[in-house]
């Protein structure tokens, strides 16, 4: 999950504890407060009787051009003001009002961002004044004196709109002189401000060159998939003998891959319920993305997450984290099962360097187009009130890109795509596997224990790092500090990875092998796993309320330490008793092949999903409401978006690229046979052949992995 959405998203929620009405007076200081309400009407009064000997800048600088343009056109402006016409109307129409229902927490008037940017209408000596879009900053306490309740802590946004040329800075001043003419009152200069920052324009910059560079790459790909699609279509007859170029870019083979529904009755090797597994928890952590997204979106409610938090459905948002163990179990589990399988095959042989190649070309290009897509592609697919400076890690992108590519980012500062720490933690985790591998394969269970002992070593470190520096993660009490070295460092997942890593050992063990287990054995496995989830879930529900007494640390570092082994040993009971004929309802439910055409797109969705949620919530025009009801819309329409980009993508980059490694793995007698005609995707994928390293996939989220287990 992104932590840095998560702090916005807790000190918001500090907010609202602080903002609760608790003034006795609280009727007086509306009554005040909404002599400021309409500050267009009170901005067009003002300039309508205003000429521009009436306008001066108040600092004692000297004037630039820039000033004297702005007080032109804020001349030109009070005259079409005066005589009535339609643009100056329209920017003070598309101006915001101060929000009624402060109270229950509508910080924000959004005003009519279009209506505003649009003006363009001409000035005196042939200029062309075009509309600027910004926020206002109200501070009500400041303005009025207040102190304290809830006025005096607000800090609202309204829309205003006025001639480009004008900077945030002159129209601050403006403003204050409207505000002391208007209330009589000495306004300070941080009561009412207009940030540069915060303004927009309908000016389009012009594209810079790592931008036209991402539009060439993606309309390269996207028509080579195209030229062989139509040679797919057109030329090749036989589809279980295509051209190997046409297998790696037809979108019309690749689809079938994609859409493919395989029995598992084919292979005894394949394990079903991964593939729900892998689904379910993508879709917990796309719905919990949704909520952090939701909170900080205009909402006419904010406040209501305040009694939002206390609800017991809350739970599974809040502690959603326990989605992306489950990613570390299953992606520790395969690595473990299918490289052991190969190494059998082999005599202990595993080659190293192949598996490292071939984890690279699966996540590289995909993250390193998914970085350009979202700093450089963002600001031109859509705009909005909220959209100024494009995607909100856009800094660190430009800083630090490059430390996404080496999968280091969860220990450093320019964190660029926030939800890639995983790939980071998983890829460090993965570049060690060989070493247990090879330690397993030549020591066995003794191997085994020693990895057992690492794992509480490791989580007895997690436990340690929590108690020395007084780390709480309960959300109420967590700090972005904490956060970093507890959630994004990659010794405090090892675990789930180590466990499922593990398990993937004791599977290979009992290939094949079927367990007789009493019902009551049976029965005793699946509420044992349903009590460490709902326990891990839940737990902490009652110490989450606002007026409850702050939990101990050593309870705070037991129970985040404790759920880091409890989750991924639930998972297992799950795998094994689906596998072994004792899953009932939940194997048949985990197993359905709906789930397999998303589960082999699952990395792409990952990938992509937090751009089509920024994209559809920065580009809001309206004010929103919080509910679960509205966060639930906002799922399935950003899921559906999600879906078709993924589908897309997947088709014209991550599918083009790993068939890249065809050409680049050693060839042997059959490959180099099969140089010209290939297999069509069906076959190939349908027949599992553990010495091709192509299906030893990574991490959990890639889509092959559970057809290769």
């Amino acid at each position: 999950m992104d932590n840095i959405l998560v702090a916005i998203f807790l000190c918001g929620l500090a907010l609202i504890g602080a903002a609760e009405p608790k003034h006795e007076d609280l009727l007086q200081d509306l009554q005040r407060f909404d002599q400021i309400r309409s500050l267009g009407l009170q901005f067009a009064h003002f300039f309508r009787n205003t000429t521009i000997n009436d306008l001066s800048l108040t600092d004692s600088r000297a004037p630039t051009a820039e000033d004297y343009l702005c007080l032109r056109e804020l001349a030109d402006f009070s005259m079409a003001l005066s005589t009535g016409q339609y643009w100056a109307l329209k920017m003070i129409d598309s101006w915001g009002f101060i929000p009624s229902g402060v109270l229950t927490g509508n910080m924000y008037d959004l005003g009519n961002f279009d209506e505003c940017v649009n003006i363009r209408a001409a000035g005196s000596q042939s200029s062309t004044i075009r509309g600027k879009y910004c926020f206002l900053t109200v501070s009500p306490g400041e303005i009025f004196g207040i102190t304290t309740g809830a006025i005096g802590k607000l800090s609202i946004k309204t829309a205003t709109c006025f001639p480009a040329s004008c900077s945030g800075s002159h129209m601050s001043q403006f403003i204050g002189q409207m505000m002391e003419m208007v209330l009589n009152l000495n306004i300070s200069s941080t009561a009412l401000k207009i940030s540069d920052s915060s303004c927009q324009t309908n000016e389009v910059e012009p594209l810079d060159g790592l931008t036209i560079f991402t539009i060439v790459i993606l309309s390269v790909a996207a028509s080579a998939v195209l030229l062989f699609t139509i040679y797919d279509y057109l030329l090749c007859k036989n589809q279980n003998h295509l051209p190997v170029l046409v297998k790696v870019f037809s979108a019309r083979a690749n689809a079938r891959v994609i859409f493919r529904i395989v029995d598992s009755k084919s292979n005894p090797n394949v394990i079903d319920c991964l593939h729900g597994i892998r689904c379910l928890s993508l879709f917990w952590v796309f719905f919990s993305h949704e909520y952090i997204y939701s909170a900080i979106l205009p909402n006419l409610n904010l406040f209501s997450a305040y009694s939002w938090m206390e609800q017991p459905f809350s739970s599974f948002t809040l502690h959603g984290f326990f989605s992306v163990d489950s990613f570390f179990f299953l992606g520790g589990m395969l690595v473990a099962l299918i490289s052991l399988r190969s190494m059998d095959k082999t005599k202990g042989k595993i080659n190293v360097p192949l598996m490292y190649l071939h984890r690279l070309i699966r996540i590289v290009p995909i993250v390193a187009i998914a970085i350009l897509v979202y700093v450089k592609m963002m600001p031109l697919v859509s705009d909005g009130p909220l959209f100024k400076g494009g995607y909100s890690g856009r800094e660190a992108c430009e800083a630090g890109w490059y430390w996404s590519l080496l999968f280091v980012q969860n220990y450093t500062n320019d964190l660029c795509l926030g939800h890639s720490w995983y790939l980071a933690v998983d890829m460090q985790l993965f570049l060690i596997s060989p070493i247990l591998l090879i330690a397993l394969y030549k020591w066995g269970k003794k191997a085994a224990a020693g990895i057992f002992v690492l794992m509480i070593l490791l989580s007895g470190c997690l436990f340690a790092t929590q108690m020395v520096n007084e780390y709480h993660m309960l959300l109420r009490y967590t700090s972005t500090e904490a956060s970093k070295k507890l959630y994004f460092a990659t010794h405090t997942h090892a675990a789930p990875w180590l466990i499922g890593f593990l398990f993937g050992y004791f599977l290979h063990l009992n290939r094949g092998k079927k367990f007789q287990l009493s019902w009551l054995a049976v029965f005793s496995g699946w509420v044992l796993c349903l009590a460490l989830i709902f326990t891990s879930i839940f737990a902490l529900y009652p110490a989450g309320q606002w007026d409850a007494e702050p939990l101990p640390l050593l309870a705070d570092a037991s129970y985040y330490t404790l759920t880091r082994i409890a989750w991924p040993l639930a998972l297992c009971w799950v795998v094994f008793a689906c596998n072994q004929g004792y899953g009932g309802l939940a194997n048949s439910f985990l197993s359905s092949p709906v789930w397999q055409p998303l589960s082999r797109i699952s990395y792409s969705v990952y990938i992509w999903h937090m751009f089509v949620q920024e994209v559809n919530n920065r580009s809001t025009r309206t004010n929103t409401y919080f509910s679960d009801y509205q966060v639930m819309l906002r799922f399935w329409s950003d899921l559906g978006i999600t879906l078709i980009m993924a589908v897309s993508l997947y088709l014209i980059i991550e599918a083009p690229f790993s068939g890249l490694e065809y050409f680049l793995r050693p060839k042997t007698k059959n490959s180099a046979a099969s140089k010209e005609t290939a297999p069509s995707n069906e076959t190939q994928q349908s027949n599992v052949n553990e010495k091709d390293l192509r299906n030893l996939d990574g991490p959990s989220i890639l889509p092959e992995s559970s057809n290769a287990a």
